[in-house]
């Protein structure tokens, strides 16, 4: 009966191997593709510097990730050649053409004294315990988890957007989320605002999201401003953030987070809902449209009633401020295809999505390619009765410099 040490002499015979100066003289080529094969507590304590890591136990579900080219040179090590011998062995039989397993591994490597490096501080265990999941994601992985927490995010509104778009931005380990919300908690919020509880009626929102925030995920600061977003106070509080969450549910706020967003360079993420209908569009300036080229004024109040006015589906919210904490984390990671230009519509008595496409006005007042309001304006008399503020303040408009 064969032995395992009949079977890996099989796999040696297949496999090209090379010592780790041959490795060393490959890499100076530069034309390499290098992996390190072991597991992650091994990696932390040293590894090749520019390898990246493919562990074996997880060779075929990320390979064609972490390593895409599959005609270039590809050269794999472990700790002493072993378990780099029998995934070069499972790459070649995956379509790849050029595989290397380094002899003697990582421990010849250095005996060698061949340069290597530690990784920077990591997650510690009880992290790596609590987004296992996002570690498996190759898009993500442990680099994407330490900048989730790294990364600061603004919602505006505690309410039926930003209560959902907060629990699932704190479970993921964004480390810093802002809250700006003046109002208290009141027992008709409770039907759709899933921060809050009976128990804290009559609580500021901000306190009360902060309870359940911390609770959910230790690792998440949560800096509330129990104050009304304004032109006196947004520079000082947008400047701190990577990126907002528009859950606000008026529009001078809107307006007013438009302009400061440009000015600051600074993406939003746009919710709204109303009864039965939800929209989600990302304005990332100087990528695509802003507010204004969708909304160049508001609409008369009778056309736009608050959720108060007219009412709202409970769960309704939880789909579209979900779906805002999907872009947020694929705007701080860099992955994926954020609904810039894009302006998605849910319909919940349907149960359908549509797509509109949006484009930048170059005629914009804002963002245009020659704007006329470069500082904050009166954003409620805008709002009441924007025809008539225009021939107001014709005159006080700025001009752009020439």
């Amino acid at each position: 009966m064969p032995t395992y040490r009949d079977y890996f002499a099989e796999i040696k015979k297949r496999v090209k191997e090379a010592t780790p100066q041959q490795v060393a003289d490959l890499l100076r080529s530069g034309d390499v593709q290098l992996a390190d094969v072991r597991e992650k507590n091994e990696w932390d304590e040293g590894h090749l510097p520019g390898a990246v890591h493919v562990p074996k136990s997880y060779l075929e579900q990320w390979a064609e990730d972490r390593i895409p080219d599959k005609d270039k040179t590809t050269v794999l090590y472990c700790a002493g050649g072993v378990r780099s011998a029998m995934a070069a062995d499972t790459l070649a039989k995956l379509g790849y053409s050029h595989v290397v397993s380094m002899s003697g591994g990582f421990n010849r490597w250095k005996d060698s004294g061949l340069p290597w490096k530690k990784p920077d501080a990591g997650l510690t265990p009880e992290q790596a315990q609590r987004y296992s999941r996002h570690l498996l994601i190759p898009e993500v992985g442990e680099s994407g988890q330490q900048q989730l927490l790294r990364s600061k995010v603004l919602l505006i509104g505690a309410g039926g957007l930003g209560s959902p778009a907060a629990l699932y931005l704190a479970a993921a380990g964004v480390g810093t989320l802002g809250i700006v919300d003046s109002d208290v908690v009141d027992a008709t919020n409770l039907q759709r605002q899933i921060l809050h509880t009976t128990e804290r009626i009559g609580e500021p929102k901000t306190d009360s999201a902060r309870q359940t925030l911390e609770a959910l995920n230790p690792d998440v600061k949560v800096v509330g401003y129990q104050e009304r977003l304004t032109s006196a106070n947004i520079d000082r509080i947008l400047s701190e953030y990577d990126v907002v969450v528009d859950g606000a549910d008026n529009f001078p706020t809107r307006y007013l987070l438009n302009d400061a967003s440009v000015k600051h360079d600074k993406p939003v993420v746009h919710g709204s809902i109303y009864r039965f209908e939800g929209q989600v569009t990302v304005f990332k300036p100087h990528e695509g449209p802003c507010y204004r080229c969708l909304f160049p004024t508001p609409p008369p109040p009778e056309l736009a009633p608050s959720c108060a006015e007219a009412g709202v589906l409970g769960v309704l919210p939880g789909v579209i401020g979900t779906i805002q904490a999907n872009e947020v984390i694929k705007l701080l990671l860099g992955i994926g295809e954020p609904l810039v230009g894009r302006y998605l519509l849910f319909d919940a008595l349907e149960g359908s999505f549509r797509e509109v496409r949006l484009r930048r006005d170059p005629k914009c007042p804002v963002c245009g390619d020659n704007p006329t309001i470069t500082e904050y304006i009166d954003y409620e008399g805008f709002c009441a009765s924007p025809s008539e503020w225009q021939a107001q303040h014709a005159s006080k408009v700025s001009t752009p410099a020439d």
